[in-house]
């Protein structure tokens, strides 16, 4: 996984003489490593959080993680702090937070969002079929392919929904997000729905060139 990580950078690009390598670098300001440290613009899509009727509160208590996870923890809540992402909750709700090890190293932060899930009524968004899109380009000739940095950070939370997303961490934080963090329900539909929204009539306009 780190040498395709690696083989997808702007040197190995260049290096290997790919002809789309000039044309990507003029629009450099469209592929950036890292998305802006502020909140995204209002797509037309926000991530929203209907509950079951009669739902309780959504709590559950935040258990003890070795010191490396606890650093990795705060040092993220700091950067999404820092970039506009989470603020400081006083919510009645809280799902905890832990880390998985990532296959190229580091942690990965995960929330505990069991509960809040159980309660979420599930969304109805057709997710595409993988043979369907596979039709769809019979007969093309060129063919390319794109991963949205931090997809889920691009989307903002409903704001009544916000105190919903509250997380503890075991430094004794609680945390709101303010875009749609990762492990929410009906987040993978939420983002299917924003990349269909925001590119549906160009996707139209490519296959009928």
């Amino acid at each position: 996984r780190e040498e395709r990580f690696a083989a997808q950078s702007w040197e190995s690009l260049k290096a290997s003489g790919n002809p789309v390598y000039e044309t990507a670098r003029e629009f450099a300001d469209v592929f950036p490593d890292k998305i802006s440290a502020e909140l995204p613009a209002d797509r037309g899509v926000r991530h929203e959080i209907d509950l079951v009727p009669g739902s309780k509160y959504c709590v559950t208590r935040q258990w003890p993680l070795p010191r490396d996870q606890v650093k990795a923890i705060d040092d993220f809540f700091e950067g999404r702090r820092q970039a506009g992402h989470v603020r400081e909750s006083i919510s009645p709700h809280s799902s905890p937070t832990f880390c998985v090890k990532k296959a190229t190293g580091g942690w990965r932060i995960v929330h505990a969002f069991n509960k809040l899930n159980d309660a979420t009524i599930p969304a109805q968004t057709p997710i595409p079929r993988k043979d369907m899109v596979l039709n769809s380009m019979s007969g093309s000739v060129i063919y390319s392919a794109i991963d949205l940095t931090d997809g889920f950070y691009q989307i903002l939370m409903r704001e009544s929904d916000v105190p919903l997303t509250a997380v503890s961490t075991p430094s004794g934080m609680l945390w709101e997000w303010l875009v749609m963090p990762q492990d929410l329900k009906n987040a993978p539909a939420t983002f299917i729905r924003m990349v269909v929204s925001s590119a549906r009539r160009k996707f139209r306009c490519l296959g009928a060139t």
